[in-house]
């Protein structure tokens, strides 16, 4: 549990292993995206699968968001509890309990607005099968090849947008498409191309067209601006940031701006069993691991490995009991760690708390 407000997470009342919430560096992340997506004729569906935190997604749509993005209906449904007026589902939903769900939550408030993704008629099968008296909206989806998801062309998915349009329970309401996994700029401009061909290819009023990913949203601000739709930007990861794997690719490293990090975890050395090797409690079920390892703030700090509850460093001068911090490399497993984390500001005074629902 987070130490008293205002009380230092160093005098005693914070256990650790604990992972910190820098406050200022959180609103700054907010505030800066919120501006970029304006200035650039977007709107933001930040992606909450990130967080799963009511407190972050309250600053989120503070700040302008148009709704959430989730990854599951039963993200949908925990952030539907958040009280969050717009959800999309980035992906293809065939989950019958999932659909359920939805299609009584749509019928229940006149008000909700639900969007999700199809790059099948089998997909759109499922979902219309599980429509109730409003029409499950649909953005049809455009992948790449070697990509995750969606249709292999743009004439695909024009004759799955005909066949959405031709079936009773759903409603074709755009095109969405993920650039994220795209390895240059060229690659994303090409994709982002193909993306406005299918818009503009689309017999629907007031177009939807939906991009995601953290690394490439400078290109789609460039490259769509003249689109003739409704853009959505999914980015998700931007509002924490990293130390290490998001640090290296944010686009605001090749314009104005900055992202900061906004997660540290500190952890006690429990032992230093040879000369130059100490082990920190702190491991794998406490800070990601995925997209690279945590990374030690002091200077003369190497870490050799990381297991489920130790971390393994070398290091000189470091004795049991000392506190080591770290930064972290990949937000999105992150937070999933921990059901409640210390928001703090720049002295270490906790200023309130960040809870997540995963």
């Amino acid at each position: 549990m987070p130490a008293n407000l205002g009380q230092s997470v160093f005098d005693g009342g914070l256990e650790f292993p604990a992972m910190l919430v820098h406050r200022g560096a959180l609103a700054h992340n907010v505030t800066t995206m919120a501006a970029f997506v304006r200035d650039h004729g977007m709107e933001l569906a930040p992606h909450a699968k990130t967080h799963m935190s009511p407190e972050i997604a309250a600053m989120q749509l503070a700040a302008g968001a148009w709704g959430l993005t989730v990854a599951t209906p039963r993200q949908a449904e925990t952030v539907r509890g958040f009280g969050v007026r717009r959800i999309m589902v980035a992906n293809q939903v065939v989950d019958p309990a999932g659909l359920t769900w939805a299609a009584h939550e749509l019928e229940r408030d006149p008000s909700f607005e639900f969007l999700s993704f199809a790059d099948s008629t089998a997909g759109v099968d499922i979902l219309a099968g599980h429509a109730g008296p409003r029409p499950f909206r649909v953005l049809v989806e455009l992948g790449h090849e070697g990509g995750r998801a969606g249709c292999r062309s743009v004439k695909e998915l024009l004759e799955l947008a005909s066949y959405v349009q031709v079936t009773p329970g759903v409603e074709l309401a755009g095109v969405a498409g993920y650039e994220g996994g795209l390895k240059s700029a060229d690659e994303v401009r090409d994709y982002l191309g193909s993306l406005q061909e299918a818009v503009e290819h689309l017999r629907v009023r007031n177009p939807i067209l939906s991009v995601g990913g953290s690394q490439w949203f400078d290109v789609i601000g460039r490259e769509l601006v003249a689109t003739q739709a409704r853009i959505l930007l999914r980015s998700g990861a931007y509002v924490t940031h990293d130390d290490g794997f998001y640090r290296e690719r944010t686009p605001f490293n090749r314009m104005e701006g900055e992202l900061r990090p906004a997660l540290e975890v500190w952890a006690h050395v429990l032992s230093t069993p040879e000369p130059g090797l100490a082990i920190v409690g702190m491991g794998k079920r406490d800070a990601p691991y995925d997209e690279g390892l945590p990374i030690p703030r002091r200077g003369g700090v190497t870490i050799v490995k990381m297991q489920d509850q130790h971390t393994v460093v070398r290091a000189t001068g470091l004795k049991p009991g000392d506190l080591l911090a770290f930064g972290i490399s990949h937000p999105c497993t992150a937070f999933d760690k921990w059901r409640l984390l210390p928001l703090v500001d720049r002295d270490y005074r906790v200023v309130g708390t960040i809870s997540t629902n995963f």
